[in-house]
């Protein structure tokens, strides 16, 4: 049985913020040297498909130059492998991709050229390892036209997730986007969809205005469930949705958690990724680090308490980085203090700057106050900070950001710089 993966990854991401202000979401930096969309490309080869097409639309430069021809996964073949898959301008109706089933619609050329008999679609921007040889054997057990991976979630988060109704078989009776009561029950679409071919072929070619064909999750599946075979199936494992500042900060902090039942050191199911060709991580004499992850090319002299490190940060002596994530090539000056950061790649953080100061978490971004109201400030990608800094709680500085930028030594909680 062949089966194609259509990876989903043309995602502004806007909840992110600043982070993904010049990249895709599937493509924001994870857990030190990984990407967010390492987690589906691996759980793909792990699972033994290698067909594999990769949707991409906002900002694809960064997720094109990391995925390359796929290589670190083992998907640069010359029978089957990944492909990337951009919008483009033709004859007929392509354009911009409109939403998810539209997507696939544009590219159902590139299933019917591999003659899949399933087609696997997946979000590329969740955290989780699933094999998704189980979700196959659901759908082909139940002979169904299409197959949902679902979990629960508590009652209070259902309005944030599709929310399926099942039976005792656990055919789909109800499918309800987002809804605001909670009588709906728990299971959660998790956006991983196994559809038969000729299925998917013909509910997107049938496309109209009354019947329209633009998402999966408002338009063809509740139709779905009305006329076809639709099942779900349950999966009981670690997944989120890293897709809010404050989702992105807590999940990295998790992973310092020695209980966390996710095992990115599990060697019968690697998370793979492109990798730089750096030296090992130094840690200097006068170092103190405790419950972090540093990763390669990293040089340590200052404190590093409960935060994760990209390759290549430097960490000056006196300098304390705590509750944070800092990524690439970041430079941390002598006697800096971050403080529940997130800072992005190539930041230069100058000598006795303070970033997360003040006792009060709770004073929203002015500009964002949606995105940023629990604490954390964020640092766009290659700003600079000036020496003597002080840079309050939910504060975001711009990528590219001097320190002529800035109106004076101090950005107050909530500011937007």
């Amino acid at each position: 049985m062949r089966v194609v993966a259509m990876i989903m990854a043309g995602g502004e991401g806007t909840r992110l913020s600043v982070l993904s202000e010049k990249r895709a979401k599937p493509s924001v930096p994870f857990a030190g040297k990984y990407r967010i969309i390492d987690f589906t490309l691996s759980n793909c080869v792990n699972s033994g498909i290698f067909d594999v097409g990769v949707l991409t639309q906002y900002r694809p430069h960064s997720l094109n130059d990391h995925i390359g021809i796929g290589k670190p996964w083992d998907l640069d073949r010359n029978r089957g492998g990944v492909r990337l898959l951009q919008p483009y301008q033709g004859r007929s109706d392509q354009s911009w991709y409109r939403g998810t089933a539209d997507a696939i619609y544009q590219n159902l050329n590139f299933i019917q050229e591999r003659r899949a008999d399933l087609v696997l679609i997946l979000s590329g921007d969740h955290i989780y390892k699933m094999d998704y040889n189980s979700i196959i054997d659901t759908h082909r057990r139940h002979r169904a036209d299409l197959t949902v991976g679902v979990m629960e979630v508590p009652l209070e988060e259902t309005h944030r997730f599709g929310i399926m109704t099942t039976d005792e078989q656990d055919r789909v009776i109800e499918f309800t986007e987002k809804p605001k009561d909670r009588d709906k029950g728990n299971l959660a679409s998790m956006g991983i969809y196994v559809f038969n071919t000729d299925v998917l072929i013909r509910r997107l070619s049938e496309g109209s205005q009354e019947r329209p064909r633009i998402d999966f999750g408002k338009h063809v599946i509740p139709a779905m469930v009305a006329e076809d075979r639709v099942f779900a199936h349950r999966f009981s494992g670690y997944w989120v949705d890293v897709g809010t500042i404050q989702s992105y900060w807590e999940t990295s902090m998790q992973l310092l958690d020695p209980q966390l039942d996710f095992d990115l050191f599990d060697p019968s199911w690697r998370i793979r990724t492109r990798s730089e060709e750096r030296p090992s991580a130094k840690i200097g004499p006068q170092a103190r680090v405790s419950r972090a992850i540093i990763c390669n090319g990293c040089t340590i002299r200052g404190t590093v308490e409960r935060s994760v490190l990209s390759p290549g940060v430097y960490v000056s002596p006196g300098a304390i980085v705590r509750d944070s994530v800092v990524m690439n090539d970041t430079w941390i000056g002598p006697g800096a203090v971050l403080d529940r950061m997130i800072v992005d790649k190539q930041v230069v953080i100058g000598a006795g700057a303070h970033l997360g100061v003040g006792d009060d978490l709770t004073v929203p971004n002015k500009a964002e106050p949606d995105k940023l109201n629990t604490g954390i400030s964020v640092i766009g990608k290659s700003a600079h900070i000036p020496p003597g800094a002080i840079i309050g709680r939910n504060v975001v500085i711009n990528a590219d950001r001097d320190a002529e930028d800035f109106p004076s030594r101090e950005i107050p909680s909530g500011e937007t710089l």
